[in-house]
């Protein structure tokens, strides 16, 4: 073979083997994933009263179930579909948790709300949400919680709470899902103001 030939032979190899990498990379391509997130829910005046000791949340505890980047839906009993498309923009519990802190704020007198990782004053009463838990068909999504509120050193439970509430799916995409859930929030940081704001 004359060494022309053998140039030819060469970098038509080295093209093929591009092409076929290129391919191969192009076939790999998976869809873009898309970002969801909470938000808070609008609320009328705060509700009234002449004191109020502080309160502060400072957990919101999710089923493991749920506490997954991807958003998860059941879809039949003991049959969940986990959206690899569709993620939270941050865990869950956090969102949550914000978007409560953001929704008790706005439904309690002013300065008796302490957000949550901030400092307390020591007469400062602190909130536990537990979610039982969460599902979603394709027309609504359903929320069992629970909160407790803790007082005096030692802290010790004053008060103990649950409540199942519902929002109707405007659509049954994560858009939709994270939608009821910011209303779900909403609704339940009215009960939860309701019930602390009389102690």
């Amino acid at each position: 073979m004359t060494r022309h030939a053998s140039r030819f032979v060469s970098r038509t190899t080295s093209r093929l083997a591009l092409l076929v990498v290129m391919s191969v990379a192009g076939c790999g391509h998976s869809p873009a994933t898309h970002y969801v997130t909470l938000n808070a829910a609008p609320s009328g005046a705060p509700l009234a009263t002449t004191h109020m000791a502080p309160v502060q949340l400072t957990a919101v505890h999710i089923p493991a179930v749920l506490d997954r980047p991807e958003v998860v839906t059941q879809v039949a009993p003991n049959r969940l579909a986990v959206d690899d498309g569709n993620h939270w923009g941050a865990p869950l519990a956090q969102m949550m948790r914000r978007t409560l802190a953001q929704d008790l704020t706005t439904r309690l007198p002013a300065g008796a709300f302490v957000f949550p990782d901030a400092p307390a004053p020591p007469d400062t009463r602190t909130l536990v949400v537990t979610v039982l838990d969460a599902e979603a068909d394709t027309k609504t999504l359903t929320l069992q919680a629970g909160w407790t509120l803790l007082s005096g050193q030692p802290a010790r439970a004053t008060l103990t709470r649950e409540v199942t509430l519902t929002s109707a799916l405007t659509s049954s995409d994560a858009t939709g899902q994270a939608a009821a859930l910011s209303q779900i929030l909403g609704e339940l940081a009215d009960r939860i103001a309701a019930s602390i704001v009389v102690r």
